[in-house]
């Protein structure tokens, strides 16, 4: 596909995958190729997040509640935002909070949290497209820990596969908007080229259904 032949049939995507999946990898790639527009979690202006991945049940409530009025401030201010930007792309998606909530609140903080949710979901802009990197546990653990973020250390394989259910769960139920889930544990669009441009086809495929499974061949020897 060449850049004069390219006309893009989305203009709003949300990228969403597991911890570690590549999620603000790609919608930076896509930003660039696109002079989009990005907007991206704040993940590190969660002053409960470390506590919280060292001690899930004490510290899951405020770091739910955090990043919920967080995400929704960002996803409110770009509702509201004028038509200069063509593109928009975004490294997660508002609804997935309740992925968080259900994995992690008990009982009674989900009554509180789901009286809030409502109100704040309905105002928001959905996006025309959302992308879920679905990746295997290895390869998640993998990225994690060559990262090596300080405020990811304490994460432990058993709450990365408890999310993975948890994503897997919700993906497979949603319909808001059209999705396009990619296995991506075999590719690497971040230094490869060519497995960029084939996500990148798949993403802008104006054939595309309102939901598809996207599975590259591996081009890994071995």
């Amino acid at each position: 596909m060449s850049e004069k032949d390219f006309k893009p049939n989305v203009k709003y995507i949300a990228i969403e995958g597991v911890i570690g999946a590549g999620k603000t990898s790609l919608a930076r790639k896509l930003k660039n190729r696109l002079n989009a527009e990005l907007l991206l979690e704040q993940f590190d202006a969660n002053p409960f997040l470390e506590k919280f991945y060292s001690d899930r049940s004490r510290y899951a409530f405020q770091t739910q509640m955090f990043f919920l009025i967080n995400r929704f401030k960002q996803q409110e201010e770009l509702s509201q935002e004028n038509l200069f930007r063509d593109y928009i792309v975004s490294d997660y998606l508002f609804e997935k909070d309740r992925i968080f909530a259900y994995l992690n609140l008990n009982s009674e903080e989900l009554k509180l949290y789901e009286s809030l949710y409502p109100l704040l979901e309905r105002s928001l802009r959905k996006p025309d497209l959302v992308v879920f990197l679905q990746s295997s546990s290895d390869r998640l653990m993998h990225n994690i820990k060559n990262r090596n973020r300080k405020i990811e250390r304490a994460l432990n394989r058993s709450y990365i596969e408890d999310l993975s259910e948890a994503y897997n769960h919700f993906f497979f139920r949603y319909n808001s908007t059209p999705l396009l889930i990619v296995n991506s544990t075999e590719i690497d669009f971040v230094n490869s080229h060519g497995d960029f441009e084939e996500l990148f086809k798949q993403i802008f495929r104006e054939d595309r259904g309102v939901k598809e499974y996207f599975k590259p061949e591996s081009k890994r020897a071995g």
